[in-house]
């Protein structure tokens, strides 16, 4: 590995240390209560190293988000572009984001849940969750048309995915994996739920 390499690993290494240790601070203070003092404390550097890499603690929460989100979406894009139908390709996408949740409870948590509570004027995360938002939608409504799912109004169904996503971050404290059958059982309870079925 050549010096250069080297120092980007190192980098890469500190940034995700910061990211680690502030996701620790996060959750446990909010971003309201963090403060970058305890955020270089918890991931054992100098203030001066959390500056090089970050200007703010808004900066480090973003970027927790914005790392998480494009690591979730990167995973996804083969189940995406694999073969199947529509159903079959929204069933292993749950179980592709239930893994993800599976390895990193509590980061995937961080990614649903902190997002509601905070006003931030710049939030590229939310480039990623629109795209996924997006793609489920692509995915019911191609569904629909092949008579895989119920007629469901897809503005309802969105509102019922919060649900959804919550259980697969259940699904994710388990230590087995999670199959189909497990999927099936959470998408079938959400698609005869009365109020969003016609």
């Amino acid at each position: 590995m050549s010096p250069s390499e080297r120092q980007l690993e190192e980098r890469q290494m500190r940034k995700e240390r910061i990211l680690s240790g502030a996701l620790e601070v996060f959750k446990a203070k909010g971003l309201e209560g963090a403060t970058m003092d305890e955020i270089a404390s918890r991931a054992g550097f100098g203030k001066a190293t959390l500056y090089y890499y970050f200007k703010s603690k808004e900066d480090v929460f973003s970027e927790i988000l914005e790392d998480g989100w494009v690591k979730i979406w990167e995973s996804l894009e083969p189940v995406i572009a694999g073969q199947g139908t529509p159903r079959q390709i929204f069933v292993n996408l749950l179980i592709r984001i239930a893994e993800n949740a599976q390895d990193r409870p509590g980061l995937f948590e961080f990614l649903f849940n902190a997002p509601k509570a905070i006003k931030m004027e710049h939030q590229p995360w939310k480039d990623y969750q629109y795209r996924l938002y997006g793609v489920i939608r692509g995915l019911l409504e191609d569904g629909i048309k092949a008579g895989e799912f119920p007629k469901i109004d897809p503005e309802l169904m969105f509102k019922a995915l919060g649900g959804l996503f919550m259980g697969l971050v259940f699904m994710g404290d388990r230590s087995q994996p999670v199959s189909d059958k497990d999927v099936e059982e959470l998408l079938n309870q959400l698609i005869t739920d009365p109020h969003i079925s016609n």
